[in-house]
């Protein structure tokens, strides 16, 4: 393991050094700490995007690191209605109504329109990491005999729409976990140093956790993995459609877009992001073949509907 810790840790120093953006997108999880820790004797500012109107869990966190790192940090707190206008410009971006999607790229959207707003030209993001390393629950609670082709399987469809995001709006987004040096490594990394139990809970990302634990503080390098969703708050944003749009107006509305659009909505909040693209791109294009059973949309070497969100299918 100390090898591959060594190998690691140079890897990723020599990505995050190589970065020339002077802006970090902080939330206090372990893949934007990383990259404060690396750069942190380059004092780069950092910003954080905070809903106001809703419960978050990266607001501790993120000023934590900062404060260890001595980083200049932005809280960006931002009011529902700003998300709301946020939302249809990051649909319009990504060109889909995938709920998932848009509730947790809605946040990346706001921080990289912050830094355009306030004279950046770049931002480092931590893309990249949960895929080549296996952070996301879902590949945490796989069985082994099963982990590893899952990985690559995720490896081989993963993208990053804050790369779309950031050519729309002017701003270059740098990802030093996407660097060839660090997914090369990545890929050589067995699975089970990915997933491993620590102090009888299991975790993703661990050799990255076991790399890094001697350098960052403990309450970070073991924090569970929180999406931008929940780290920002955005996820309210289910709440708040379930209380504005009555049952019946939503009944209505599904009935009428799965008989004239063939479509099927999963939910308010996907109706509303649905009528949303709807106005902008139409109706979307069907797949004759591999589509998903709810938007027909086409769906290749994924378990993931891109278009509406829609996972398992």
């Amino acid at each position: 393991m100390d090898n591959v810790s060594k190998d690691l840790y140079k890897v990723l120093e020599d990505s995050c050094n190589s970065c020339k953006s002077n802006l970090i997108a902080l939330s206090g999880g372990l893949d934007s700490s990383i990259i404060a820790y690396f750069l942190k004797h380059r004092k780069p500012k950092a910003i954080a995007v905070i809903a106001e109107d809703f419960v978050s869990t990266d607001l501790t966190y993120c000023q934590r690191i900062a404060k260890e790192m001595d980083l200049p940090l932005t809280i960006y707190h931002v009011k529902t209605a700003m998300i709301l206008e946020a939302v249809e410009e990051t649909i319009k971006i990504l060109k889909n109504f995938n709920d998932i999607e848009i509730r947790n790229n809605v946040v990346m959207y706001l921080a990289i329109k912050w830094a355009k707003d306030n004279g950046e030209k770049s931002i480092i993001t931590g893309d990249g990491a949960d895929e080549l390393f296996a952070g996301y629950s879902f590949l945490i609670n796989k069985p082994e005999n099963e982990l590893e082709a899952e990985i690559n399987r995720v490896c081989s469809v993963m993208h990053f729409p804050t790369q779309e995001i950031g050519k729309e709006v002017g701003i270059d987004v740098e990802s030093p976990f996407l660097k060839d040096s660090v997914v090369e490594l990545a890929k050589k990394i067995p699975a089970d140093m990915k997933v491993r139990n620590e102090k009888e809970q299991r975790y993703g990302k661990w050799i990255l956790r076991k790399t890094f634990e001697k350098y960052l503080p403990r309450q970070i390098t073991w924090r569970e993995k929180s999406p931008m969703q929940d780290g920002s708050g955005t996820a309210g944003l289910t709440n708040l459609f379930e209380s504005i749009i009555n049952e019946e107006k939503y009944v209505e509305k599904k009935l009428t877009t799965e008989k004239e659009d063939s479509v099927i909505i999963r939910s308010r909040e996907s109706m509303h992001y649905y009528e949303i693209y709807k106005k902008w791109f139409g109706i979307p294009k069907k797949s004759t073949e591999n589509g998903c059973p709810y938007c027909k949309h086409e769906v290749k070497n994924s378990k993931f509907c891109r278009m509406c969100g829609a996972f398992p299918i």
